[in-house]
């Protein structure tokens, strides 16, 4: 099975001026002549990580790293209430994605990422074509309003004790309020200890969910720092509310602009935040995507999921 490549640090990092007074850090690792490689991370708002860079052959690919708006090490972070969420949003991350290629001076890159990663990438990649060279996906997400419904709602049939605490924390839901909505609205107090409060509710939330899944930890988001914590429910709620900003089944009913894109797309049966049908609609749309299913992994993923998305970009890395 194969593993993670060793530890590995950044030859060059920055900080992208992107207008509006955001700043989004960048890093560059592996071979700087090697294959361009995008890591797109998900959330929104949960930043990258140092084994994000270990998928790759560093002798073989020239991996990017950035932390959207708000998060990570971008600036201004979301845990700050003065940080005006209006200029983050899908189409100003889009914006940065191709100013960021742009910037590094690269014609084409692979994308990698899962969960809104891949609602993400896939944007960027419908709108893109001609810059993508492929894309590996690991857990397949449109964020259609259906998806955002059934993960902050329908799911909760399977979890009715802790579904019912985190309505309890906005207890206007369900009054004409969406119960998402209402989240982003407690997100925006002036109050650190209300934000805060939200944020471990809608931790608690998450991590019951996942509470099924063979990786998945008791506290994958609780267990967070208060302000990384902060920042992820604040940019998540807010881009959920407005459903990303897509207009409903775009991502799937532009999947044919991604012919000619190689692609493969791994998902977990076991997934119960995202269902296995959005990732087997996409497959059934995009001409020359392959579709994986790990029946061990959930979202959280697995070691056999972790092996084959190494295979994965293995098998890409040579390729023009």
């Amino acid at each position: 099975m194969a593993e993670l490549y060793p530890p590995i640090e950044p030859y060059e990092q920055g900080m992208l001026d992107v207008g509006n007074g955001n700043l989004v850090h960048w890093e560059v690792c592996g071979n700087p002549q090697g294959k361009p490689a995008l890591v797109v991370h998900g959330g929104p708002g949960s930043g990258c990580n140092p084994r994000m860079r270990r998928y790759f052959d560093p002798d073989a690919y020239r991996i990017v790293l950035f932390d959207q708006r708000g998060c990570g090490r971008s600036t201004p972070h979301a845990s700050d209430p003065a940080a005006d969420m209006r200029h983050n949003t899908t189409g100003h991350l889009l914006a940065d994605m191709e100013q960021l290629r742009e910037h590094l001076g690269i014609g084409r890159w692979l994308l990698y990422g899962g969960s809104w990663g891949s609602t993400l990438l896939l944007a960027y990649a419908e709108r893109h074509p001609l810059r993508v060279s492929e894309i590996v996906v690991d857990g397949v997400t449109t964020t259609r309003r259906r998806e955002i419904d059934w993960l902050y709602r329908g799911v909760g049939r399977f979890f009715p004790q802790q579904w019912d605490r985190f309505r309890a924390g906005v207890p206007e839901a369900g009054r004409g309020v969406d119960l998402v909505t209402a989240y982003a609205r407690l997100m925006e107090s002036d109050d650190r200890a209300v934000r805060e409060q939200a944020a471990d509710d809608w931790c608690r939330w998450e991590d019951a969910v996942l509470s099924l899944e063979p990786s998945g930890g008791p506290d994958t988001y609780s267990g967070r720092p208060s302000d990384a914590r902060i920042a992820l429910v604040r940019i998540a709620a807010h881009y959920f509310a407005h459903g990303a900003w897509l207009e409903e089944g775009a991502l799937l009913r532009d999947a044919r602009r991604l012919k000619g894109i190689a692609g493969v797309l791994f998902h977990g049966r076991l997934d119960l935040s995202s269902p296995l049908e959005t990732a087997w609609e996409l497959s059934r749309g995009w001409t020359g995507a392959e579709l994986v299913i790990v029946d061990d992994s959930g979202h959280k993923g697995s070691a056999a999921m972790r092996s084959q998305v190494i295979g994965a970009l293995e098998r890409f890395r040579y390729t023009e």
